[in-house]
C-alpha cells in the first residue's frame, strides 16, 4: 500500500483529494491547521499542525512516505489577495512551508512530490485584455504577476524545480485556473468568486440586486474540483514534470458568470456593478501543452458544475439560518 502525505489536506482542494487518495487504495496521512468544515475527513491519520513550523514538517515525511501533496498555503479570494493588506502573512507563510517541504523530501527520500502553483503567477501585462489573455505555460516570463501571492506561486515553483535538478528531487508542479465546487470556502471572506457569487444569489429576496466587483467585463474560466483531482492524479503518475496548467478553456466574463448563476436559481435578480478589487482582465487557461503530453481535457461543463456547487451553498445557507 503506497503512502501518501497531503499538507492542507483541511482545506478545499487537500479534502477533496484525501478522498480521490483513499479510494485508489493509498494510506493517507492529512496535516493542516483545521480539520476539513464539510464533512469528516476520510484520512487514515490526521494531524492538525503548523507547517510553518520546520518539526512539524519533518514529522509527517520521516516515516517512508511515498508521496507528498503539497497544497498548504496562505491564500482567498479577490478580497482576501488584492486588497495588499496580507500580502507579508501571504508571501513568509507560504514560502516557510515550501522551505521546509523541499529539504524534508529530500532528506527523508520521499519518492515524489506535488506542488500546488496558480494561475496568479502569470504576467498581468498579458492579461490585459478580457477577450485574448494570453497563458500558456510558456508565457511566464518576463515575470509580473499581479500579487504578491502570484510571485510566491513563481519563487515557489522556481524553488521546487532547483531541488529537482540539484538534488534529485522528483517534483509535478500544476498551475490552478480558478478551482471551484462543493465544500469549499462560501462566506468567511477567502471564499472566490463561484462560492462568493452562489452565495450572494442564494442569499437574494426576488427583484433584489447582488454586487459584482468592477465592471463585470473581466473574464475567467472555472475548473470542476472533480477535473482537477483527475488532472493531478495524472500527472503524478506520468513522467513529467510540468508546470503544466490545469484549468478549463471555456471563458465567460463575470457578469456572464453571474447570470448563468441566476438562471440557474431561477429568481428575479439583478446585477449591480460596484468598485472593488477584481485582479486582471481576462484569465482563461491555456490547455494545449497538458492535453498533449498528458492526454488530459476537463470532463464536467461549467452549467454542470455550477449546478452542483449552487445547490450545495443553497443548501448550507439554509441549514446557516437555522443553526
Amino acid at each position: 500500500m503506497k503512502k501518501a502525505v497531503v499538507f492542507g489536506a483541511g482545506g478545499f482542494i487537500g479534502s477533496h483529494l484525501v478522498k480521490c487518495l483513499k479510494a485508489e487504495g493509498y494510506w493517507v496521512h492529512g496535516v493542516d491547521l483545521k480539520y476539513p468544515e464539510f464533512s469528516p475527513t476520510v484520512a487514515d491519520k490526521f494531524t492538525i499542525a503548523d507547517l510553518r513550523e520546520k518539526e512539524n514538517v519533518e514529522t509527517a515525511l520521516k516515516d517512508n512516505i511515498d508521496e507528498l501533496y503539497q497544497l498548504a498555503a496562505d491564500m482567498g479570494g479577490a478580497g482576501y489577495i488584492f486588497t495588499g493588506d496580507n500580502d507579508a502573512h501571504v508571501m513568509h507563510n507560504s514560502a516557510l512551508i515550501n522551505l521546509h517541504s523541499v529539504q524534508a523530501c529530500v532528506d527523508y527520500k520521499v519518492e515524489k512530490v506535488f506542488y500546488s502553483s496558480s494561475a496568479c503567477m502569470y504576467p498581468e501585462y498579458n492579461q490585459l485584455d478580457p477577450n485574448n489573455p494570453k497563458l500558456a505555460e510558456n508565457t511566464a516570463y518576463p515575470a509580473q504577476p499581479d500579487s504578491e501571492y502570484g510571485w510566491e506561486k513563481l519563487f515557489s515553483e522556481r524553488l521546487y524545480l532547483t531541488f529537482q535538478r540539484n538534488l534529485g528531487l522528483n517534483c509535478k508542479i500544476a498551475r490552478f485556473h480558478n478551482i471551484y465546487g462543493p465544500e469549499g470556502a462560501w462566506n468567511n471572506g477567502k471564499e472566490k468568486a463561484p462560492a462568493a457569487i452562489c452565495r450572494k444569489v442564494a442569499q437574494a429576496k426576488e427583484g433584489e440586486s447582488i454586487e459584482i466587483w468592477g465592471d463585470g467585463v473581466q473574464t475567467r474560466s472555472f475548473l470542476y474540483i472533480d477535473d482537477c483531482v483527475d488532472a493531478v492524479r495524472l500527472l503524478m503518475q506520468s513522467e513529467e514534470s510540468g508546470p503544466f496548467n490545469i484549468g478549463s478553456e471555456e471563458m465567460i466574463s463575470i457578469n456572464d458568470f453571474a447570470k448563468l448563476i441566476i438562471s440557474i436559481s431561477g429568481k428575479d435578480v439583478k446585477i449591480k456593478n460596484i468598485d472593488g478589487p477584481t485582479g486582471v482582465r481576462g484569465r482563461c487557461s491555456d490547455n494545449a501543452l497538458v492535453s498533449q503530453k498528458l492526454l488530459w481535457t476537463p470532463n464536467i461543463d461549467l452549467k454542470t458544475g455550477i449546478e452542483k456547487l449552487y445547490q450545495w451553498i443553497e443548501l448550507v445557507h439554509e441549514n446557516s439560518k437555522h443553526s
